[in-house]
């Protein structure tokens, strides 16, 4: 069962290497904890914390009996057409604008709310208002009303992650307060999940529980690299397997929400899947990533460009592309009107092709096949 909870990561400060036999060529001695530069993490948290917040929320949501769309049963019962029922929950949520007041949080946490109330780590508390939502990517931007004394997060870049990487995660677990925990980064790219429309998600093997959605992902250098969002539970309760918004995702979203109230997305006119061993064996590439350009739709953007079936798609504006997916989250979050520097491989050999994103009446939707 996937369920959107709290995130966690697990990140620890150094790791021991022991020598496993007398053949082995690396060797280390255990650090001494006792002395008065014991690692630890405080430091950093005492930078970073305080931007991170705790959001409760109360709404309304429509009952979803269908009982209730029966006249008959309406009518004998004295039930209104529409029932009701109110709300409450709570989350997290990360200041990325101290000036202005704007606070990144998942759309799971904000989508039935009326009322919104933010507490910061310092007993501050404000209202706060939506500035818009996208379901899409489950990420949302609501903004503090005459906040005060706040203080942000510096933006990292997700792109630059590796598996293995130390990351810390900030949340308000079980409504409990704000809450620590530390992890790596387990895998990234994943998507297929069937979390949301548009998946990239950062894997971490962190402790997560209820509470933690849209909370912190933060790197040791003290960036915010991910929106905690989602956890795999098979049974109910965490398995080390976590899922977040990366923030090159999170960024773009933000930015079209900010400027216009919502995501307008925009489509080039292509059908992609992912290189998968088989075709790149056609295709004679040493290549083991990428998107393969499956169709190209006649008059689109794409064609005009010059894009043609069976390129592949190797990076987007400098970013690598691992998958057919990633291409598509990255054109779908790309304003419309902007061109978007497409790197190809074609019959062997590179090339750089601009094309301008459309909106999505020229042409059909872009689609992607695969999943990681």
């Amino acid at each position: 069962m996937m369920t959107r909870r709290s995130f966690s990561a697990i990140a620890v400060s150094m790791a021991v290497v022991w020598s496993l036999s007398p053949l082995s060529v690396a060797s280390a001695t255990i650090p001494d904890f006792a002395g008065p530069q014991a690692p630890s993490l405080a430091p950093l948290l005492r930078e970073v914390t305080p931007a991170v917040v705790n959001i409760s929320v109360r709404g309304r949501v429509k009952e979803e009996n269908p009982l209730y769309q029966d006249p008959v049963f309406r009518q004998f019962f004295d039930v209104p057409k529409q029932l009701e029922r109110q709300v409450q929950a709570t989350g997290s949520g990360v200041i990325v604008d101290a000036e202005r007041g704007y606070v990144l949080t998942n759309n799971h946490v904000v989508e039935h709310a009326s009322n919104i109330q933010i507490a910061t780590k310092d007993g501050q508390r404000f209202a706060a208002k939506i500035v818009g939502r996208d379901p899409p990517t489950d990420v949302a931007v609501i903004q503090i009303q005459n906040g005060s004394d706040l203080k942000a997060l510096p933006l990292g870049d997700s792109d630059k992650l590796e598996v293995g990487d130390f990351v810390v995660a900030i949340g308000n677990p079980f409504g409990l307060g704000q809450t620590v925990t530390s992890g790596i980064v387990s895998a990234l790219g994943r998507s297929g999940l069937g979390i949301e429309g548009y998946e990239d998600f950062i894997q971490t093997d962190a402790s997560i529980n209820p509470g933690n959605s849209g909370g912190a992902l933060v790197n040791l250098h003290g960036q915010l690299i991910g929106i905690n969002t989602a956890i795999l539970a098979p049974g109910g309760g965490n398995i080390g397997i976590g899922f977040a918004v990366p923030i090159s995702m999170a960024r773009l979203v933000m930015e079209q929400i900010v400027a216009h109230g919502e995501v307008r997305r925009g489509r080039v006119g292509i059908s992609t899947q992912d290189l998968t061993p088989e075709l790149a064996a056609a295709f004679h590439t040493k290549r083991s990533e990428g998107a393969v350009i499956a169709e190209v739709v006649p008059k689109s953007p794409a064609e005009q460009a010059g894009i043609r079936k069976g390129d592949l798609v190797i990076a987007a504006d400098g970013a690598p592309i691992r998958s057919a997916t990633q291409l598509r989250n990255k054109i779908g979050l790309t304003p419309v009107g902007e061109r978007i520097e497409l790197a190809v491989e074609r019959n062997g050999a590179p090339q750089t092709i601009p094309v301008r994103v459309g909106p999505a009446s020229e042409g059909s939707a872009d689609r992607s096949s695969g999943g990681r």
